[in-house]
C-alpha cells in the first residue's frame, strides 16, 4: 500500500505482535483498509512484508498513524494488560477527538476496564473492552470475540467484526455481550474454563503414560478417535498433534523435552479470585490454577520425591479397552462439570453486576474460533436456548442424562487413580463438586454449630425464623433451654 493510499483508513491497530498483526491482516484480506502502529520497527516491517498485497499500512509514529485514520477514528489496542494499556490511552487522548473510538482487545482485568470506561466517557471518547480468543491462527483466520461496553461504538465496528470472526453455520462468532466491562469479564471466565479443561487433559495424559504405560503412538490414536466423537474440541485436537511431533532428526517426541513447570498470565487466577467474591464455587477451575502453581515448585517436588520415594505407579486394570472406555466417559463428565461451573459463574455475575448476559449467545460464539471451542458447546447452547432462565447447566434434563451415563465410569477412574497413587486433582474436584451439588442436605449444619461454639456467630434453625446462639459448654439440656435466643 503506497503513501497516497494511506489516508482515510477504516481501522487502526496499536500493538503488532502475533495477535495484533494477524487480526489486522485478517481485516485487510477481507478488503478493509487498515493501519498498524508499533514502537518496534521490526514488527512494522513484518506487517508491511506480510500485507504487501493487501490494503494495510504500518506506522512507526503514533501521530502519523492517527492522522491516517478517517473520522470517527477507530483504534484497537492489543498490548499487555495493566499499566501499558493506561500508558497507551494517555498517549492517545491528546490525538483523538470526541466521538472517536478506542477498543481494548487485550486480556485486561474487568475492573480496570470499568475505570477506563468512566475516564474516557468524561472526555467524549467511546470505549469498549473486547475479549478475543483463538490464538495466532484464530486471529488470522477467524477468532471468537466478546465485545462489551459502549453499544453505539460496537455497532459502528460491527460490520468489520462480523466479517473477520470465525463462522459457524454461517453465523459470526461475535456478539454484543453487555454493558460496562462485561466483554472482558466473559473472556476471563472463558480462560478459567480453558485452565480447567487443559488440566483435565494433562491428568488424562498422566493416566495413560504413567498409569497404563500406553505407547505414544496409541496415545495419538486415542486422541484422534476422541476428536471424532463427542469429545471433539480444539484442545483435544492440538493434544493429538503434540503426540505426533518430533523435531527434525530427533528419535523421540518433543513433549518429553519440555519442563513440567507450567506458566500462566493470570486470567485463571483472576477467575478464581472473582468467583470467591461472587461466592460461586468453581472447584475444577480453582484446582487447575493451583496445579499450575504447584508445578512451579520443582525443587520442592524433587525433594519430596526423594523423601517419600516416588515410584512409577501403575493402574490396576483388568482390561485396557474397558479402562479407555471408562476414561473417555470420565473425561466427558469432568468436562461437563468444568463448563457448568464457568457458566454458573457467568449467571451469578450477570445478576451481581447487571450485565444481563444472554448465556445462549455466549455459548453460541464460543463454538468457533476460540480455544475452548468444542462439540459440547452445541449442547450448552441448546440448554440455554430452551430455557433462558436456567440457573445451572447441570439442571438441564439433556445434560443430566449425559452426566448420569458417565458418572459410574468417573467413579471407577478416580478411585483407581487414587488407590494407585496417581494424582487426578481436577477429576476428583469435578466429581466431588457434583456429589455435593446433588446433595439436598450437606454437613454444613455442623460448620454452623462449630462457628457458633467458638465465635458466637449464631445459626439458623430448620422451620424457625431468626438467628440463634447456644452456650455449648456445660450441661447440654441447660444450655439448650437457657442459651438459645432468637
Amino acid at each position: 500500500m503506497d503513501e497516497k493510499q494511506a489516508t482515510g483508513l477504516q481501522f487502526g491497530m496499536i500493538g503488532l505482535g502475533t495477535m495484533g498483526r494477524n487480526l489486522l491482516l485478517n481485516m485487510a484480506e477481507h478488503g478493509f483498509a487498515v493501519a498498524g502502529y508499533d514502537k518496534d520497527l521490526e514488527k512494522v516491517r513484518l506487517l508491511g512484508e506480510e500485507g504487501k498485497d493487501s490494503p494495510v499500512k504500518g506506522f512507526d509514529t503514533l501521530e502519523a498513524f492517527i492522522q491516517s485514520l478517517k473520522t470517527p477514528k477507530v483504534v484497537m489496542m492489543l498490548v499487555p494488560a495493566g499499566k501499558i494499556v493506561d500508558s497507551v490511552i494517555a498517549d492517545l487522548k491528546p490525538l483523538l477527538s470526541p466521538g472517536d473510538i478506542i477498543i481494548d482487545g487485550g486480556n485486561s482485568h474487568f475492573t480496570d476496564t470499568i475505570i477506563r470506561d468512566t475516564d474516557l466517557q468524561q472526555v467524549g471518547l467511546h470505549f469498549f473492552g473486547m475479549g478475543i480468543s483463538g490464538g495466532e491462527e484464530g486471529a488470522r483466520k477467524g477468532p471468537s470475540m466478546m465485545p462489551g461496553g459502549d453499544k453505539s461504538a460496537y455497532e459502528f465496528v460491527k460490520p468489520i467484526l462480523d466479517t473477520i470472526a470465525a463462522q459457524v453455520n454461517n453465523e459470526p462468532c461475535v456478539t454484543y455481550i453487555g454493558p460496562g466491562a462485561s466483554g472482558h469479564f466473559v473472556k476471563m471466565v472463558h480462560n478459567g474454563i480453558e485452565y480447567g479443561v487443559m488440566q483435565l487433559i494433562a491428568e488424562t495424559y498422566e493416566l495413560l503414560y504413567k498409569g497404563i504405560q500406553l505407547p505414544e503412538n496409541e496415545i495419538y490414536d486415542l486422541f484422534s478417535k476422541w476428536n471424532e466423537g463427542r469429545l471433539q474440541s480444539f484442545l483435544i485436537e492440538i493434544t493429538r498433534d503434540i503426540f505426533a511431533f518430533k523435531e527434525p532428526g530427533s528419535d523421540h517426541l518433543l513433549i518429553h523435552n519440555i519442563k513440567d513447570q507450567a506458566r500462566a498470565k493470570g486470567t485463571g487466577k483472576w477467575t478464581s479470585q472473582v468467583a470467591y467474591d461472587l461466592e460461586t464455587p468453581i472447584t475444577a477451575i480453582d484446582t487447575a490454577v493451583s496445579m499450575r502453581d504447584l508445578s512451579k515448585y520443582k525443587q520442592l517436588r524433587t525433594q519430596a520425591a526423594s523423601l517419600y520415594g516416588e515410584t512409577l505407579p501403575r493402574l490396576n486394570i483388568i482390561n485396557k479397552d474397558d479402562f479407555l472406555t471408562n476414561l473417555e466417559r470420565a473425561f466427558y463428565f469432568s468436562m461437563i462439570v468444568t463448563y457448568s461451573q464457568g457458566m454458573h459463574m457467568l449467571y451469578q455475575a450477570s445478576k451481581a453486576y447487571g450485565y444481563d448476559f444472554q448465556l445462549q449467545e455466549i455459548a453460541k460464539i464460543w463454538r468457533g474460533g476460540c480455544i475452548i471451542r468444542s462439540q459440547f458447546l452445541n449442547d450448552i447452547y441448546n440448554a440455554y436456548q430452551n430455557n433462558q432462565q436456567l440457573q445451572h447447566l447441570l439442571l438441564d434434563e439433556q445434560i443430566a442424562a449425559q452426566v448420569t451415563e458417565t458418572l459410574q465410569a468417573t467413579r471407577t477412574v478416580v478411585a483407581g487413580a487414587i488407590t494407585s497413587g496417581l494424582a487426578v486433582p481436577a477429576y476428583a474436584a469435578a466429581l466431588s463438586y457434583f456429589d455435593t451439588f446433588r446433595s439436598e442436605r450437606m454437613p454444613a449444619n455442623l460448620i454452623q454449630a462449630q462457628r457458633d461454639f467458638f465465635g458466637a456467630h449464631t445459626y439458623e434453625l430448620i422451620g424457625k425464623e431468626g438467628f440463634f446462639h447456644t452456650h455449648w459448654s456445660g450441661d447440654p439440656v441447660t444450655a439448650l433451654n437457657n442459651g438459645v435466643t432468637g
